[in-house]
This record gives C-alpha cells, sequence and structure tokens, in this order.
C-alpha cells in the first residue's frame, strides 16, 4: 500500500513522542528526529515520512497530503493522543478508504482503550512496531500479524500474540537515508547539539530500572540489544559521505554507555572517520573509558542526574548514588568533555528539603547545561502504578501531564508538597543556575567563539525568557 508514516499536527513547538523522552513544549523550541517512525519507513519500499510539527504545517495542510495514501500510521504519546485521535477522525471523513494505524508507548501498554476511543483508528500496534508495519504495509491479513490489536469487520477489537523482540538489531535499514529523502533537517535543532545534528540509535532497552523512564517499560525492554560495530560505522560513514552540513551525530540509545568494550570500539572507529559526536550516558562511565571516547570525537554526554538526593536516587531505582556522579563529572571536566545534565523535580521521596539538595547538587557538578522536568508517570511505567496506588495523581487518576498549551504540568502532588509548589519550583532551578556570575561568563565565553553561536545564544535566550515569564503565569 502506499504508506505515510506520520507525526501529525499538535500544539505549537510540541515535540510529541517521535523521538522525545519527555514529550512537551520545552523551554527552548526543540525537535528531535522521528527515528522511531523512520526504522519502519526504512523497510516500506517508497513510503514517506512526514513530520508534520517540525515542517510547521498545519492541519489543513497535513490532511491534504495524508489523503493522498492508502495507509496512514501515525506515532503517538500520551500527551498528544487527544489531537492525534481528532486528526485521525477528520482524515477518515475525507477519505473514508483510508487504513489508519497508531504506533508508540501509549498505544502499546492501552491498546484497547486506545481503540475504543475513536472507529477512525483501525490498527495499533503494540511491542516493536517496525515489522509489524511493514507487514501492514505488505497487505497481510490482519489476523496473521503478530503484535497487532485491530477493529475487526463485525467492529469487535481484537488482539493478536505479541511480536517476539527483535533481537537482530543489524536487520533494520538506515534510517539517515529516509532522515535525507523525507526530511528538512536543519528543522531538528536541540539547544545542547551542534546544528545541523542527526541523532540514530545504535540498539534498543535499558538494563537500568529506573521507574519513571518511558522507553524501556513500554517497548523497548530491559535487555540492551545491540547492533554490530561495523553496521553502525557504515551508516556514520554514509552520514558523513552524503550528508555534508551535519557537525554532530547524536547517539541516542537509553544509556549508549552500558557496554563498555563495545562503546570503546565504536569510538575508535569514529575518530578514523573524522566525526563529532555526543550520545546519552549514564554518570558512571569508567575514566579510562571516557578518555577513550573523548580522543575519538566525543564532544558531549547528555546525563540524568535526576536528583541531589541518595535516597530519592534509591527510591526511582536509579542503580548509582550522588558520589559516583560527582566523580564522573569530575572526570568530564578534566577531560574536556562538555555535559547536558537532566534533572527531575517531584520524583517520590521530594520535599522542599530535597529540591533544595537538588539544586545546590546541580550548582556543584555544574553541567554546561541542564534541563528541568517535572516528574512525569507516563501509563506503563511504575512510576505511573505507584502514583495511581498512593493517591499521588488527581482524584480521577488521570496522568494529566501536559497544559492546553502543551507545557509539562507537575501531575504528581504530595500531602506535603503541592503540584503547584513543584510546578514552580522548576523557574527557581533554572534561575538558581543560570543567574549566576560564573555561568554567565561561561556562556559569554561560548558566544564569543564565533558569531553563529553570539545569534544562536541571543534567540535561546530569548526563548527562555519567554518561557520563565509564561511558566509564572
Amino acid at each position: 500500500m502506499k504508506t505515510l508514516f506520520l507525526q501529525a499536527p499538535s500544539y505549537d513547538g510540541f515535540d510529541g513522542g517521535a523521538g522525545s523522552r519527555y514529550q512537551a513544549k520545552r523551554e527552548i523550541r526543540s525537535f528531535w528526529y522521528p527515528t522511531w517512525l523512520a526504522q519502519p519507513a526504512a523497510l516500506v519500499p517508497q513510503s514517506r515520512l512526514l513530520d508534520a510539527p517540525a515542517d510547521g504545517l498545519s492541519v489543513e495542510e497535513t490532511l491534504g497530503i495524508a489523503e493522498q495514501y492508502d495507509l496512514v500510521i501515525l506515532h503517538t504519546s500520551t500527551p498528544s493522543f487527544p489531537t492525534d485521535a481528532l486528526f485521525a477522525q477528520d482524515l477518515k471523513r475525507r477519505k473514508p478508504s483510508a487504513l489508519i494505524g497508531m504506533v508508540g508507548a501509549k498505544v502499546a501498554v492501552d491498546s484497547h482503550n486506545s481503540l475504543t476511543a475513536t472507529e477512525a483508528i483501525d490498527f495499533v500496534c503494540r511491542e516493536e512496531f517496525d515489522f509489524t508495519c511493514k507487514e501492514v504495509a505488505e497487505g497481510r491479513p490482519f489476523e496473521e500479524i503478530l503484535g497487532l490489536s485491530y477493529r475487526a469487520p463485525d467492529g469487535s477489537i481484537r488482539h493478536n500474540d505479541p511480536r517476539p523482540i527483535l533481537e537482530n538489531m543489524d536487520a533494520l535499514q538506515f534510517v539517515a537515508p529516509v532522515y535525507k529523502r523525507d526530511l528538512k533537517i536543519e528543522n531538528y535543532f536541540i539547544g545542547y547539539l551542534k546544528h545541523p545534528y542527526v541523532s540514530i540509535y545504535t540498539g534498543r532497552g535499558c538494563k537500568s530500572r529506573c521507574t519513571f523512564c518511558l522507553w524501556p517499560q513500554t517497548v523497548g525492554g530491559h535487555r540492551y540489544r545491540t547492533r554490530s560495530v561495523e553496521n553502525v560505522l557504515e551508516e556514520v560513514k554514509w552520514i558523513r559521505d552524503n550528508m555534508p552540513e551535519v557537525k554532530e551525530i547524536m547517539f541516542d540509545d537509553d544509556t549508549f554507555t552500558d557496554l563498555g568494550p563495545r562503546v570503546e570500539e565504536i569510538a575508535r572507529g569514529l575518530g578514523k572517520l573524522g566525526v563529532t559526536w555526543s550520545c546519552n550516558a549514564k554518570a558512571n562511565v569508567p575514566y579510562a573509558t571516557l578518555k577513550v571516547m573523548k580522543e575519538n570525537g566525543l564532544r558531549l554526554l547528555l546525563v540524568g542526574y535526576e536528583s541531589g538526593d541518595d535516597q530519592i536516587l534509591v527510591n526511582i531505582k536509579k542503580g548509582l548514588l550522588t558520589n559516583t556522579a560527582r566523580r564522573f563529572s569530575e572526570d568530564c571536566r578534566k577531560l574536556g568533555v562538555k555535559v547536558h545534565g537532566t534533572f527531575i523535580l517531584g520524583l517520590p521521596g521530594e520535599t522542599h528539603e530535597t529540591i533544595e539538595k537538588t539544586i545546590q547538587y546541580a550548582k556543584e557538578v555544574n553541567p554546561h547545561t541542564i534541563q528541568v522536568s517535572l516528574a512525569a508517570p507516563y501509563p506503563g511505567t511504575a512510576l505511573y502504578k505507584q502514583a495511581v496506588e498512593n493517591g499521588w495523581l488527581e482524584e480521577n487518576k488521570a496522568a494529566n501531564l501536559v497544559s492546553a498549551d502543551g507545557v509539562q504540568l507537575a501531575a504528581i502532588g504530595y500531602p506535603h508538597l503541592s503540584r503547584k509548589e513543584i510546578y514552580h519550583q522548576l523557574e527557581s532551578f533554572y534561575k538558581r543556575f543560570y543567574f549566576r556570575p560564573s555561568k554567565i561568563w561561561e556562556i559569554v565565553q561560548e558566544m564569543l567563539t564565533s558569531w553563529e553561536m553570539t545569534k544562536r545564544r541571543l534567540r535561546e535566550g530569548v526563548e527562555f525568557f519567554r518561557f520563565l515569564r509564561a511558566h509564572e503565569a
């Protein structure tokens, strides 16, 4: 079938989940690549990948494109599902013959209710959905496709057996050629990465058990399955040779550094290719491995510190404590590896005192840049189950994760710490971290390196101040 893989229009500036880990409108306008859609798109010949939010397309413009296809597969998320379902209804009215399906963590853990939400959705793909999408596009009978939940001709909802987890990750096609063919890479912008950048996965799954983390608990699993080193380097070489405008490659695996010897082998290959790269990392990478990475093109690590309180880290099963992260941060500083640190407010065990502790901790480890998020109990995660069982969510137990404008809300509140208090501590965190003379001087020095960086940081600054004003209101 003529197939469209679609990230549908949503809130202005909302990265609704095609690649983002926190599905919300960020402090600075940001878009991750829709890699989860690009992977099945690479398996379906002559398909198209369309990212409407990144392209700035309206609902009407996107409908005009989508109605040209026989099969439309939308990536959805818990926050964006209501608007994605409305889009499916609009498309069905325009083209009743269109087959419409959804993929993503939301439908993977709530397939039945997703299908009953609207008759416009014909099927949803559970688990890892790459080859499920491929078989739907090939026109195979629905009842024969593993990992599929669908609406039968009589209107009943049916759930096929699960699709086995993908073991041979090299069976997936490269996503970079799909990016080049279908996307405008200049639209993809992350404040702490060079621009333009490209992000790819070298594996799926994460052995860590963080209670809040979405992908391992819903789609990827806790066993880290990886592409071969040769396969990864071959795609990077393709990017280098065919997308010369790319200034940085981001490896977006949940924890790219989990397998030390593999990381070092990939790093040495990247060094020979002469590319600049960054990756997600846990704050426990040994100095020797960091050194190999840095000597072979590593520029930045994206690190989840989460909290400065060790008991909270135990509560969320982070798997490391602050002393380990402090040592790691000092190693990065010695080697000249930049760090983008992420922190979360409102996790189980949070108090006014632990918030203050985390802010002081962030200033101490002093990442180059930070992202502060609010604890988000996504359905399908252990945090969601814990929040419901303890009555930390709203009375109706709904996970209201974003506002009407797509801005992240404090979904969890406690008797001693309200959702409103947690929400507004985010502003204080940002101000106290960035409005220090030493951090301001660090940013100014960075701006002095080039006129491009000056323009970029000034634009980001304007967006950041607008976010703070809106958040305070």
